[in-house]
C-alpha cells in the first residue's frame, strides 16, 4: 500500500493516539475531553491556529500554505455511541456504556495524522481547515457547525470526508457522483382512544385497531404512492400499547424511519404519512398525534469534487482500489449539511474483516489509519499545488 513514507514512519504515533481516544468515548456534544485531547496533539504539530468552543466541543484548525490560494476543509467526527464494549482489547473502553463503535477514533486519528504530515512539509498554497466535529451520531453536529458559520468564518471553499468501512476490502475507496447516502427522518404516531375493561369492548374505543390499520396503511405508500425508480424506505420500527390481557388501554404508539434521496419524495412521503394517520383516526374514532423529526437530509456530493477525490484516493492505493460508482445506501450522514453548504464529497474506506458498525464487537483497524491519513494529504497537495517557481 503506498503511504506516504513519512505518515508511515509516525503511524506508530497514529496508533497511540487512537487507542487513547478509544479508551475515552464521549457522546454526542460533550466531547470536551476528547477535545482537549485533540487539541494538544494539534499544538504539539504546530497548526497556524486552533478555534475551540464551535458547536459546543467541536474545534477548527487551520494550516496555512505557502503562498495565497482557496480554503479546502478536512472533516473528521469525534464523538461515540451508547454501546457497552465487547471487543476484549486492551485498549477497550473505559466508560461503562459508552464506547467507539462507528470507528469516529480512527476518523480523528487521520485527520491529525494528515495534519502532522501537512505542517511539516507545507507542500500546498492557501490553508487547510481542520474539522473536529461533535454529535454526529445524535444531534446532528454537523448542521450547528454550519450554523455557526464555520463555512464563512475561515473562508472555505470545498469540504471532504471520509468514513471507515469494515468489510469492504482493506484500502478500497468507494464513492460516486450526487446522492451517495438517504435522508433521514423519524415519525412517532400516538394514538388515542378511551380505555376499560376488554369484556365490554363497546364501552371503550380501542386504539390497538386503529394503529394496526395505520401501520398496514404506511405500506401502501411505497408501492402506491412512489415511483419505483426512486428509492426510499419506510420501515415501522416499534410498536406499543397496553399492559395486561383484561384491558383494553387507553393509548398506544408505533414509530417508523423514513429514508430516501430526493426532496420531493421526502415531502411526498411525509404528506402520505400525516393524510394516512389522520384519515385513519377519523375513521376509528381516535385522536391521533404525529411528532415528525425532519432528520438529517441526503449525503449529495458534488459531481466534479467526487472525480477528484476519487483521483486523490487513486494516488494512494491505486485506480483499481478506487470505485467512484459505487452505488448509494439507505444509511445516514450529517456531513450532509456540509455539502450543502459548500462543494465537496464524501468517501468510504475499506478497513478490512472484522465486525460491522455500531456493533459492541467493532474495533477500527489501526493500519488504516495511515491509508486515510494519506489520502487527505494527497487531496490538499492536489487541489492547492504550490506555484510553479
Amino acid at each position: 500500500m503506498p503511504v506516504l513514507n513519512r505518515i508511515a514512519d509516525f503511524s506508530d504515533e497514529m496508533k497511540g493516539w487512537r487507542q487513547h481516544l478509544h479508551r475515552h468515548p464521549e457522546l454526542a456534544f460533550d466531547c470536551h475531553q476528547t477535545a482537549a485531547y485533540i487539541v494538544e496533539r494539534l499544538e504539539e504539530i504546530g497548526v497556524d491556529e486552533i478555534h475551540t468552543g464551535i458547536a459546543q466541543s467541536g474545534i477548527v484548525a487551520i494550516l496555512n500554505g505557502q503562498g495565497d490560494g482557496p480554503t479546502i476543509g478536512l472533516r473528521a467526527d469525534m464523538d461515540a455511541l451508547p454501546i457497552d464494549e465487547a471487543t476484549g482489547a486492551e485498549h477497550a473502553s473505559t466508560v461503562p456504556g459508552k464506547m467507539h463503535a462507528c470507528g469516529h477514533d480512527g476518523h480523528v486519528t487521520m485527520l491529525l495524522g494528515a495534519a502532522k504530515y501537512l505542517a511539516e512539509t507545507r507542500r500546498f498554497s492557501g490553508r487547510v481547515a481542520l474539522i473536529f466535529q461533535p454529535a454526529e451520531e445524535d444531534g446532528g453536529g454537523g448542521q450547528v457547525m454550519v450554523q455557526e458559520g464555520v463555512m464563512d468564518r475561515f473562508g472555505i471553499a470545498e469540504v471532504y470526508g471520509i468514513h471507515n468501512a469494515p468489510g469492504v476490502p482493506f484500502g478500497q475507496f468507494q464513492t460516486t457522483r450526487g446522492a451517495l447516502m438517504a435522508s433521514v427522518d423519524t415519525a412517532v404516531v400516538h394514538v388515542t382512544g378511551r380505555g376499560g375493561h376488554a369484556a365490554t369492548p363497546h364501552e371503550t374505543i380501542d386504539p390497538i385497531p386503529p394503529l394496526v390499520a395505520m401501520v398496514q396503511g404506511l405500506q401502501t405508500i411505497l408501492s402506491r404512492n412512489i415511483y419505483a425508480m426512486d428509492e426510499a424506505v419506510l420501515s415501522v420500527t416499534m410498536i406499543q400499547a397496553g399492559t395486561a390481557s383484561n384491558i383494553v388501554p387507553e393509548e398506544a404508539m408505533f414509530a417508523a424511519t423514513i429514508r430516501c434521496f430526493k426532496p420531493e419524495v421526502r415531502a411526498l412521503l411525509k404528506k402520505r404519512i400525516y393524510e394516512i394517520v389522520e384519515g385513519t383516526a377519523s375513521a376509528f374514532n381516535v385522536s391521533a398525534r404525529i411528532d415528525y423529526d425532519w432528520g438529517y437530509p441526503p449525503t449529495i456530493n458534488h459531481e466534479a469534487q467526487a472525480i477528484f477525490a476519487a483521483a486523490a484516493a487513486a494516488e494512494v492505493v491505486g485506480e483499481g482500489m478506487v470505485d467512484l460508482d459505487a452505488g448509494r445506501e439507505m444509511g445516514s450522514e450529517d456531513f450532509s449539511y456540509m455539502l450543502e453548504a459548500r462543494p465537496g464529497a464524501y468517501l468510504f474506506m475499506g478497513t478490512g474483516p472484522g465486525a460491522g458498525l455500531h456493533h459492541p464487537a467493532f474495533d477500527f483497524n489501526d493500519e488504516a489509519a495511515p491509508v486515510g491519513a494519506s489520502f487527505f494529504a494527497r487531496l490538499v497537495e492536489r487541489a492547492l499545488p504550490l506555484a510553479a517557481g
